[in-house]
């Protein structure tokens, strides 16, 4: 019984890493295709039994999720009886920073989650570092900071200040001032492609390189002030939101954007994308919050509510927050959102921003009086890839880091709605030809216009009937010798595929001397 259940346990795991269904092999005909085949399918198989057998070497660790029991609801658990459950490590993650005399704050993690960086609205920047909840940089830049947002690692950030952005290292250092952007509203950074991308409050999108500082593209919206900018993570599509309800996808190599949907019947007030790229989160001033499916641009759920600010998670939560109210929705087996867990705020705090942490299940807070940081079981990634984010990461691992995605750093151009197109043939369009009675057609009315051609009269004996009609029998003629060469065109075309077709059925070895010369 054990020997059957050991290996009723690898089949199932071996099903977890195969690539779907094999091909249908009995029903090719060709053999060397056939064989092919059949060595891939081998090859397959061979990795799918490897991965199923090394799988105990991998980390195991499975994402928890509050379970109630009987008429429980999982939101009506509250912060502190979440905090008597879990761990010393995870409670640490629980805190409040009040700073009531320099909010609101906004915030922004590294792709590893360990450091943050937080700007309060009247100039107070903080770098700190997660793990030991330590400060590494604390400063105050005397002006207004609407935005901030780390650059390809924790030495680098970028904060949008009262007239200009500026980038800051690590030590609070300034290092350039980009004056391109204007008063900007929103910042993102695509890390894949190294371009900082912002919106200012006169409606213009710019993409600016960060290796070269080229700017790569600079457009107008055309749609007037907005404040709500979002990338989605699946293909580096950025989308903002306007007054007018209208949320708008663009790309830097195109001024027009690609995509341009009427999402809310009021002002778009935030946008969210699920990590697969397929989900999108709008919530609006018509007090709803909607789910669209990009891959057919319906919206698949409609919600009641207001939100100011939106983020999914790595396991597809999605946090909502208006006013002091913070809430977290989850899918349920319907796939559906619903209700999952809530958070209430001191009284007076205004909730500004809403971000998960990734890979761990805690969701930060920026509002009016500092920062805060709250549990959500289950919404982080609980096993991280240290090729692609490591928390633990060294100071040479950081360094190797830095110079690979340098190397891999992708253009401008890769960036579109559809990123699976790369690297594929452009469908090219075969022209029709036309049919037989349509080109007699054609041929009777070029005959019948050249006839009607109007002759200028001409004096001293050229303009006599015979000179006449011989002009307009060689402009009959001259219509007709268009439509012979094309017949002629096309019959050598066809000689041509024919010699290529015989020459194709010969051995390799003597389709060289094959005679070249048109019969």
């Amino acid at each position: 019984m054990e020997i059957h259940d050991v290996s009723d346990e690898l089949e199932i795991k071996v099903k977890k890493y195969q690539r779907g269904e094999g091909a249908d092999l009995e029903s090719l005909k060709d053999k060397k295709l056939k064989g092919q085949l059949a060595n891939k399918e081998d090859l397959f198989k061979k990795s799918a039994n490897a991965a199923a057998k090394a799988e105990k070497w991998l980390m195991q660790t499975e994402e928890g999720r509050l379970e109630p029991d009987g008429l429980e609801k999982t939101w009506r658990f509250s912060q502190q009886s979440i905090a008597n459950e879990v761990d010393v490590a995870s409670r640490k993650n629980q805190f409040d920073l009040v700073l009531p005399d320099l909010g609101p704050y906004t915030l922004d993690y590294t792709s590893s989650g360990r450091y943050m960086v937080s700007a309060g609205r009247k100039g107070h920047l903080t770098i700190i570092d997660l793990h030991t909840l330590k400060p590494i940089k604390d400063m105050q830049v005397r002006e207004t900071v609407r935005d901030v947002v780390f650059l390809h690692n924790e030495f680098f950030f970028a904060a949008a200040q009262k007239k200009y952005t500026y980038i800051y290292n690590r030590a609070g250092t300034e290092l350039h001032c980009l004056k391109e952007h204007g008063a900007v509203l929103k910042l993102q950074f695509l890390k894949n492609h190294f371009l900082l991308s912002s919106i200012n409050k006169f409606g213009h999108l710019h993409y600016q390189d960060i290796t070269t500082g080229q700017m790569i593209g600079n457009y107008r919206s055309g749609l007037g002030r907005s404040d709500v900018l979002q990338l989605n993570p699946y293909n580096s599509v950025l989308t903002s939101g306007h007054s007018g309800g209208t949320v708008s996808m663009w790309k830097p190599t195109t001024p027009a954007p690609l995509v341009k949907m009427l999402c809310h019947r009021g002002p778009v007030t935030a946008i969210a994308f699920h990590p697969n790229g397929h989900l999108m989160a709008t919530a609006g001033m018509d007090k709803k919050l909607k789910i669209w499916d990009l891959r057919k641009y319906e919206a698949i759920q409609t919600l009641p509510g207001l939100a100011k600010s939106l983020d999914f998670s790595q396991k597809g939560m999605l946090a909502t927050s208006t006013g002091s109210f913070v809430q977290v929705l989850a899918a349920s087996d319907s796939q559906e959102y619903s209700r999952y867990m809530i958070h209430t705020m001191a009284k007076g705090y205004q909730v500004n921003k809403v971000l998960f942490r990734p890979y761990e299940d805690v969701l930060g807070i920026g509002h009016s009086n500092g920062l805060s940081s709250i549990l959500i079981p289950g919404s982080g990634e609980p096993n991280f890839d240290s090729w692609v984010a490591n928390p633990y990461e060294t100071s040479k691992q950081r360094r190797e880091k830095e110079v690979r995605v340098l190397l891999d750093k992708l253009p401008p151009e890769s960036i579109m709605l559809d990123p699976t197109q790369i690297g594929n043939l452009r469908n090219t369009k075969k022209k029709e030809k036309p049919k037989q009675h349509e080109i007699e057609a054609e041929k009777a009315a070029a005959i019948v216009a050249a006839k009607n051609v109007p002759l200028k009269k001409k004096t001293k004996g050229r303009s006599k009937p015979s000179k006449v009609t011989r002009k307009k029998q060689e402009g009959i003629e001259l219509a007709k010798r268009s439509f012979v060469e094309q017949n002629k065109e096309d019959g050598v075309m066809k000689k041509k595929q024919k010699r290529t077709t015989d020459a194709s059925e010969l051995p390799v070895a003597l389709q060289p001397f094959v005679s070249r010369k048109t019969t």
